[in-house]
């Protein structure tokens, strides 16, 4: 028999399982990328433009947003935070 769960932790256990995904695909596909483009500067012997840094950039500004919004900025306590100085200032 399965135990009732708590809404308000299952959301944000949800949220971590989705945010841990998102990470390792992020990890699977920049390593793919950089892989890719070090065999190519092997093959030919010489330098070039490393062009997996504007994916792994732009990608990685996602993922850090996506860390925030998942561990760093809690909406519960800040709105707590906010109602309680508008407590105190009545």
């Amino acid at each position: 028999m399965e135990t009732p769960r708590d809404p308000q932790l299952w959301k944000m256990a949800k949220k971590r399982a989705a945010f841990k995904t998102h990470l390792l695909i992020y990890l699977l596909v920049n390593t793919g990328l950089w892989t890719l483009w070090a065999v190519g500067v092997y093959i030919r012997g010489e330098s070039s433009y490393p062009w997996p840094i504007w994916s792994s950039l732009g990608w990685g500004i996602g993922l850090v947003s996506h860390y925030l919004s998942t561990y760093a900025l809690n909406e519960k306590e800040m709105i707590e935070r906010e109602y309680q100085k508008l407590l105190n200032k009545q």
